[in-house]
């Protein structure tokens, strides 16, 4: 999985959209 510490990072490179994306993603294998 993707720790808390990893997304935040991410947040500050990748385009919100992107990560909110990522995160739909994430939450439909769920």
């Amino acid at each position: 999985g993707v720790s808390p510490d990893l997304v935040r990072l991410s947040i500050g490179t990748e385009d919100k959209e992107d990560i909110i994306a990522d995160l739909k993603q994430a939450l439909d294998q769920i």
